[in-house]
């Protein structure tokens, strides 16, 4: 297997992106409304992308919304999705994902980066705390990284 890299989504990533987030909303049991122009629109104004590959095949996307802890001056981001396609799941993607979300947020000049998962996810759970996020609790486990 080539070895999985990680950046910033590009438009052209987009229609693979929405497909992904298709997938990942029907695995919840999610009726998805979202089209490629919304997408589009949000990825320019709001959410931030990072895509997955080997070799020209998008594997995965997570995505990140803004966050702040403006009492302290921090700005941070939270891991709202992340998504590896069936059959690569186990083999490091989710981990380059968090990776490159994480250097995506240094890059910014962010603090931190927080992300949640539900309280029966046990896998999600351990890939985070893996990766170096403290476990922060609550009614849903949320998971900081200090950035």
């Amino acid at each position: 297997m080539t070895p999985t890299t990680t950046r910033k989504a590009k438009g052209s990533d987009l229609p693979q992106v929405l497909e992904m987030i298709h997938a990942l909303a029907a695995f919840h049991g999610d009726t998805p409304t979202l089209d490629l122009e919304t997408l589009q629109k949000e990825a320019q104004q709001w959410v931030h992308i990072i895509v997955a590959e080997h070799g020209d095949t998008l594997v995965g996307y997570a995505t990140m919304l803004p966050l702040a802890q403006l009492q302290f001056g921090a700005r941070g981001y939270d891991i709202h999705h992340m998504f590896v396609r069936e059959g690569l799941r186990g083999m490091g993607v989710g981990k380059a994902l968090i990776a490159g979300c994480v250097e995506h947020a240094q890059a910014q000049g962010c603090k931190y980066v927080m992300v949640g998962t539900t309280p029966d996810n046990v896998a999600a759970q351990a890939a985070y705390s893996a990766c170096g996020f403290e476990r922060r609790d609550g009614t849903a486990p949320r998971f900081l990284y200090r950035v």
